[in-house]
């Protein structure tokens, strides 16, 4: 595996959703695997946090995108709450 963290990483407010979930999987995975030393672990586990935080973020702003405009059949926009199950079920 990359030593991500022996190379300047992107700062994690520059990272798109996509590259920052897949950092957070090879961090979690990495952390899984454990045998590093202490202050190893601890920076990947702090990475981990706040990459966790931005996907969080940028998930929520995805929802309130959509929920914010969803279009009727006459123009108008309207606000709707979308919840994973009924996306599903658009499908």
């Amino acid at each position: 595996m990359t030593d991500t963290l022996d190379r300047a990483p992107t700062p994690v407010g520059e990272l798109s959703f996509d590259d920052a979930l897949a950092e957070l999987q090879r961090t979690v995975a990495e952390l899984e695997t454990g045998g590093q030393p202490l202050e190893r672990s601890i920076a990947l586990y702090e990475r981990g946090v706040a990459l966790h935080e931005r996907c969080a973020a940028l998930l929520a702003a995805a929802e309130l995108k959509v929920q914010q405009l969803v279009q009727r059949a006459g123009g108008a926009l309207e606000a709707i709450d979308v919840r994973p199950d009924e996306a599903r079920e658009a499908e």
